[in-house]
C-alpha cells in the first residue's frame, strides 16, 4: 500500500540553483517535496536550457512571489558564433552557418549598441500568447507571426571570455529581457550569426547565486539542515522600505486596518511588529498606511 505523502506548513524562500534541463516548475515540485511544503511557488521561470538562481517560495512566502516578476535580472551567456538556429539557441535547428572571422576588438564596439535602452522582438519560441496560443506551438507547426517590438533595458554587458567561436557574456537586464535574442542580433552585427549556447542566472533583484543551493545538496541533508537552507519569509522583500508598528497600532494593521504612517514614504513598505514581519502596506490618499498582504507565521 503507498503511503501518502505527509506535506506541512513550512514558511520561506529557497535560493535553488537549477540544474539544466529543468523545467521552472519540475524543480519547485522537487524541492518542494524535500521540505514537505504544502505549498510552494516560483518567482519567474527559468527555461530547462537555462541553469542558475531560481528562488522558490514556500507557505507565507509564496505571498510576495511576485514581487521579483519586476526586478532586474543577472545571466552569464555563452553564445556560439557562426551558427544561427531558428530558435536563437541551441535547442533548434540549424539555419544557416558563417565562417567567424571577428576579433575581440570587433566584440568590444559591439556590445556597448546593446546597452541602455533597447528594442527586441520577442522569439517565436517563446511562452507568449495569440489568440489564445503560446507562440511556440505556432513555431512547432512552421507558422511564423508578427510580433511587436518590445522595449528593454540592457543595464550592463562584460566580455568575459572569447575563444574561437565561444564568446561568453554578463548581462545585467531587466525584466522581459531575451538573452537568445540578444545573442542573435549581437551576431548578426558582427556578421557571422550566432546563437546561446548556454545560460547560468546569476542575480535577481538583491538575490545572488552565491547563496543558492543545488537540488543535490539538499537531498543528502537531514530535516534540520534543509530547514537551516532556508531564507526568512521578508527575503524577497529587503528592496522596500521598513517600519515598525507596536501595540495597537500593529493589532490595527494585522486586522486589515489602515494606521497612521510618517512622511516621505511612498509605494509598497513591508511592515514589522516585535521584531517580525507582518506584512506589506501602501499609503493611501488618506496618508495612512493601508495593509495590501497579511502572513500569518506560526509562533
Amino acid at each position: 500500500m503507498q503511503v501518502r505523502k505527509a506535506w506541512k506548513q513550512v514558511d520561506g524562500v529557497l535560493l535553488l540553483d537549477k540544474p539544466l534541463g529543468l523545467t521552472s516548475n519540475d524543480a519547485l515540485q522537487k524541492a518542494r517535496r524535500l521540505f514537505s511544503a504544502a505549498k510552494g511557488g516560483h518567482t519567474g521561470t527559468l527555461d530547462p536550457l537555462a541553469t542558475g538562481l531560481l528562488p522558490l517560495c514556500f507557505g507565507e512566502a509564496t505571498k510576495f512571489s511576485a514581487d521579483l516578476l519586476d526586478a532586474d535580472k543577472t545571466y552569464e551567456a555563452v553564445i556560439k558564433l557562426g551558427v544561427t538556429t531558428d530558435s536563437g539557441d541551441a535547442e533548434g535547428a540549424v539555419i544557416a552557418t558563417a565562417p567567424v572571422d571577428v576579433s575581440e576588438s570587433d566584440i568590444l564596439k559591439v556590445l556597448p549598441q546593446f546597452t541602455g535602452a533597447i528594442r527586441q522582438i520577442p522569439p517565436m519560441h517563446s511562452a507568449l500568447k495569440r489568440n489564445g496560443r503560446p507562440l511556440y506551438e505556432l513555431a512547432r507547426q512552421g507558422i511564423e507571426v508578427e510580433r511587436e517590438p518590445r522595449s528593454v533595458t540592457i543595464h550592463a554587458i562584460d566580455c568575459l571570455n572569447f575563444v574561437d567561436d565561444s564568446l561568453t557574456l554578463r548581462v545585467a537586464c531587466s525584466k522581459g529581457t531575451y538573452i537568445r535574442v540578444l545573442a542573435a542580433d549581437i551576431g548578426r552585427l558582427l556578421g557571422c550569426g550566432a546563437h546561446l549556447a548556454a545560460l547560468r542566472r546569476t542575480v535577481v533583484g538583491d538575490l545572488d547565486l552565491r547563496s543558492a543551493v543545488t537540488l543535490a545538496q539538499l537531498e543528502v541533508l537531514d530535516e534540520a539542515e534543509r530547514a537551516g537552507c532556508l531564507q526568512a519569509v521578508d527575503a524577497l522583500l529587503h528592496s522596500l522600505p521598513r517600519v515598525t508598528l507596536d501595540g495597537e497600532a500593529a493589532q490595527r494593521f494585522r486586522h486589515g486596518n489602515p494606521v497612521d504612517l510618517e512622511s516621505g514614504l511612498a509605494d509598497k513598505i513591508r511592515v514589522y511588529a516585535d521584531g517580525r514581519l507582518i506584512g506589506v502596506g501602501e499609503p493611501g490618499s488618506d496618508g495612512r498606511l493601508w495593509p495590501k498582504r497579511l502572513v500569518q507565521l506560526a509562533d
